[in-house]
């Protein structure tokens, strides 16, 4: 499968199986769009004739066919194959989600998790639920050494002393059993000390700091139960918290709306700031909330990740630098076939664990029923849907058999597909858009940097 678009002045073409870019001239273009559409060597110089010379024509052909031995263009796809065995393949777990709390202190409008409760009832995880989870986790994790805990709300720091301990008895395992604990973080700030700042520098591996951009677009959507903003509380300590870890193993995190489609102005606006490491994602709601992205927002919505590559380019080259999550992408190496084909491995190798320990594939998922797949007490009672995520692939979904960015995006969320189309062997349709724009221009700005 081949890929060819243009952007910002660069004519780029995917090789889709072997993951290869090509940024080419006009010819090159031209030449592999006829090869692409099935026309043979003896017909494209006829097709192509009068817009460039024979003997240019013949040339460019020829690299195409060097490029084709080489198995950097037109290749076939071999990864169809390694999908078959992935329901045989023994469950180890390698991550929890460990629903700390239950309970927010911020009424966040577009919250899935409605303010902390989940569908269900405001809870703080006690300290015997957390520890049988880490138990499970280390005996479910097979010959695993890395093993990675998040803590996740609600708000985490309304059950701060729970994750200390949790902390503290996830390090004393770790030479018992011959583990390594990444543990994470994410939290709204509110509670955020210096005491807080100090514990996650020594312990945990990253953290995430929930901030929309812009103070208008935070304070809208991220108020105080109250109706008033946070923006002006949480800044200056997210500020003080990334430069104490030298602006690594950190990232804000934002969300944009229906309200704010010029994303890119929260983007700069963040790094503005000073901040380095920078997520703001589009959200995922039912279309009737007004705050919801629609496919009429996609032009815009596309304008503005064009807008905002062509400023990091710009300052990347300024030395003034600074990374974008969902256009970090590895065209090196990249992650594993199992990876590339199968996405975060919720429900398998991925669980989320609520206060009370009943375990979801993810945190998404948490509060409905249809996915309870067991509890702390009992371990994984639900065998049938964790089999049914072992089939969650790129091969399975119909739409990502025939898309571009299948290796990339590793056939998107499962749980935004069941809430848009009831089976998690589904995608969302707009999600799917802005997936396939961001790695166009994540690879044009490859293109550019590399210029």
């Amino acid at each position: 499968m081949i890929h060819q678009y243009k952007n910002n002045g660069y004519n780029i073409v995917l090789d889709v199986n072997s993951g290869s870019v090509h940024v080419v001239d006009d010819l090159v273009y031209d030449v592999i769009e006829q090869l692409d559409h099935g026309r043979t060597a003896e017909e494209i110089p006829q097709l192509l004739e009068g817009k460039y010379a024979p003997e240019e024509i013949r040339e460019a052909l020829d690299e195409c066919e060097t490029l084709k031995k080489d198995g950097a263009l037109f290749t076939e796809d071999v990864y169809e194959n390694a999908i078959t065995d992935f329901r045989a393949r023994p469950a180890v777990v390698k991550a929890l989600c460990l629903h700390i709390a239950h309970d927010c202190n911020l009424a966040c409008r577009y919250c899935f998790a409605e303010e902390g409760e989940y569908h269900g009832r405001r809870a703080l995880m006690s300290f015997e639920v957390g520890k049988k989870a880490l138990d499970f986790l280390i005996h479910h994790s097979g010959a695993r050494k890395n093993l990675e805990v998040d803590f996740f709300g609600g708000e985490p720091l309304m059950n701060w002393q729970v994750v200390k301990d949790l902390v503290a008895y996830g390090r004393s395992q770790e030479k018992l059993y011959g583990k390594q604990f990444r543990f994470t973080l994410t939290t709204n700030g509110v509670l955020l000390n210096e005491e807080v700042m100090e514990f996650c520098n020594r312990e945990m591996a990253n953290v995430v700091l929930s901030i929309d951009g812009r103070k208008e677009v935070h304070d809208f959507m991220r108020p105080f139960r109250s109706g008033a903003g946070s923006y002006d509380m949480i800044l200056p300590k997210f500020k003080t918290f990334a430069d104490s870890r030298n602006q690594e193993k950190y990232y804000v995190r934002g969300t944009f709306t229906h309200y704010n489609t010029d994303f890119a102005s929260d983007v700069l606006h963040l790094a503005d700031q000073g901040f380095r490491q920078i997520s703001v994602e589009p959200v995922v709601a039912s279309p009737a909330d007004d705050y919801a992205l629609q496919e009429s927002d996609l032009p815009k919505i596309f304008e503005e990740y064009d807008r905002l590559a062509k400023e990091m380019i710009r300052r990347e080259k300024e030395g003034n630098g600074f990374n974008f999550f969902h256009f970090m992408l590895d065209l090196t190496g990249g992650p594993c076939v199992y990876k590339r084909l199968s996405g975060c491995g919720s429900g398998t190798e991925y669980l989320a664990v609520t206060p009370w320990g009943d375990f979801y594939p993810c945190h998404q998922f948490v509060g409905n029923e249809d996915f309870l797949l067991g509890n702390v007490d009992d371990g994984i009672v639900r065998q049938d849907i964790v089999d049914e995520f072992k089939c969650c692939n790129v091969y399975a979904k119909e739409k990502c058999r025939k898309c571009f960015a299948r290796f990339y995006c590793s056939g998107g969320c499962a749980a935004n597909a069941y809430n848009f189309h009831g089976s998690i062997l589904d995608a969302y349709d707009v999600g799917c858009e802005m997936q396939r724009k961001r790695v166009e221009t994540a690879i044009m700005i490859k293109a550019a940097l590399a210029d």
